[in-house]
């Protein structure tokens, strides 16, 4: 145990089991909060450049992609969950042999997963788009936006997996300067192919899969010759079968839950999608632009899942309480003043993208509609990670697909079939926001999801 000890000393890890409760989540979800922003800006600058140096169809073309390639890799990245919580629960209890091999399982299932998603999305994600109603007018450029993104997918997985192992031993920094140089290489990669080579939406995803390389092996730089408790070995690269047990037991509900949302999302699309080209330009500009306040949400939400679940392993569950509470008002306030600042300056702000006033109106429209529901969203996010840290994933799980799959689907569904307006479609994300919110803040007082963590400790 005193060897454990002195090598947390020695190392850039973080237990926040002990200390200010709101030091502790600012100071790791700031890190991943800057790492967020700088993504959004290079998605933004990804969409500008085609927006204003190639036409709208370019720009609906990009941004109607989002949703399937998150239906492809969401059920890795949820499972990428559990492979945090798991190890934020072994650190936090001080398990050294056992942190040890969980980490060389987490970088051999993100070799796997690298593998499996580069073959499913090259080569099913075009036919997808067709099953979409992508017009044809942005089919092309859509296709050869995902066939490219998809080839260069095993970066992004592993950048993930290295990222997820540093921020579970505490670590949030290093990932947000590697995302940093990334984003930045994005940006820059981004003006080099699409203004002066003209390679169009080819252009984007080449620059992205690059900036994604460049992160992925900067990080495993660091895991690979590091010193501290995380460092990989080669050698030791595999799976240890219990392990991954416990990893899948977490991250598959997670895993579904992202999938599922993501075929309603898709789904959303679809339906923007048969409205045409300017509708979905208008809401893809809105999407990049509402991405801003998404962000403090994520980085507070991925920040309550590492504290809550080394909490628990620590066997500090006053602490995990009173952290939830912070987590929970600090993200509201953040995720509504952003909404407030959108839903006021959204004519200015689509101008960013496009000077077409058609586009410009959906846009605005979106906004609207949805920026006074902010917090409502910010509730559901913050909560499903305090239940992931605590290992109820099903919660979250099943929320979500009751509310935002099966219900969200149904109402669009049925509501365009008596109203054929796009301020359906806008109107289904805020509804179902705040039927998840409502009711994961019931199970919140009403549940007993704490108090069956400590069970399952002593166990």
């Amino acid at each position: 145990m005193r060897y454990f000890y002195i090598k947390i000393m020695k190392t850039k890890t973080k237990l926040m089991t002990s200390g200010s409760i709101s030091k502790n989540i600012i100071y790791f979800a700031f890190p991943i909060f800057l790492g967020n922003l700088f993504q959004q800006l290079y998605m933004i600058v990804d969409t500008i450049v085609l927006g204003k140096y190639v036409g709208r169809e370019a720009l609906a073309a990009i941004t109607s992609c989002g949703p399937l390639i998150f239906l492809i890799v969401g059920l890795f990245t949820g499972i990428f969950i559990g492979v945090g919580v798991v190890i934020s629960k072994l650190f936090g209890a001080k398990d050294l042999i056992k942190v040890e091999k969980a980490l060389h399982t987490t970088v051999a299932f993100a070799l796997l997963s690298g593998v499996t998603l580069t073959l499913v999305g090259y080569f099913f994600a075009p036919k997808l788009l067709i099953l979409m109603q992508t017009p044809p007018s942005v089919l092309d450029d859509a296709t050869d936006y995902v066939q490219i993104y998809f080839l260069g997918i095993s970066a992004l997985i592993l950048f993930n997996s290295a990222s997820g192992i540093l921020q579970a031993m505490g670590d949030s920094k290093r990932p947000l300067y590697f995302l940093i140089v990334s984003s930045v290489s994005n940006i820059i990669l981004d003006l080099v192919f699409v203004i002066y080579f003209k390679l169009g939406t080819k252009g984007v995803a080449l620059a992205t899969i690059i900036s994604q390389s460049i992160s992925a092996i900067l990080s495993y730089r660091i895991l690979l010759t590091t010193k501290d408790i995380y460092r990989i070995s080669i050698k030791k690269i595999k799976l240890d079968i219990p392990l991954l047990k416990q990893f899948l037991k977490i991250g598959i509900p997670s895993g579904i839950q992202n999938s599922v949302i993501s075929i309603a999302n898709v789904f959303v699309q679809s339906s923007i999608n048969i409205f045409g080209p300017i509708a979905m330009a208008g809401n893809g500009s809105m999407v990049r632009i509402q991405g801003f306040a998404f962000i403090p949400v994520t980085s507070f939400a991925m920040a309550m899942t590492t504290y809550t679940s080394q909490n628990i392993g620590a066997g500090e569950f006053l602490r995990v309480k009173k952290g939830a509470k912070f987590g929970i008002i600090s993200s509201i306030v953040l995720a509504q003043s952003i909404g407030l600042i959108i839903f006021i300056f959204a004519p200015k702000l689509i101008l960013i993208f496009t000077n077409d006033p058609s586009v410009i109106e959906i846009g605005i429209l979106k906004a609207r509609i949805t920026a006074f529901f902010f917090f409502q969203l910010a509730v559901s996010h913050i909560m499903a990670g305090i239940y992931r840290g605590a290992g109820k994933s099903i919660i979250p799980m099943a929320v979500m697909l009751l509310f935002w799959c099966v219900f969200r689907v149904s109402y669009i569904t049925v509501a365009l079939k008596f109203f054929y307006d796009i301020r359906i479609v806008f109107s289904a994300y805020p509804l179902t926001w705040t039927l998840s919110a409502i009711v994961f803040t019931i199970y919140y007082f009403k549940g007993n999801w704490l108090n069956q963590s400590k069970l399952s400790l002593t166990k």
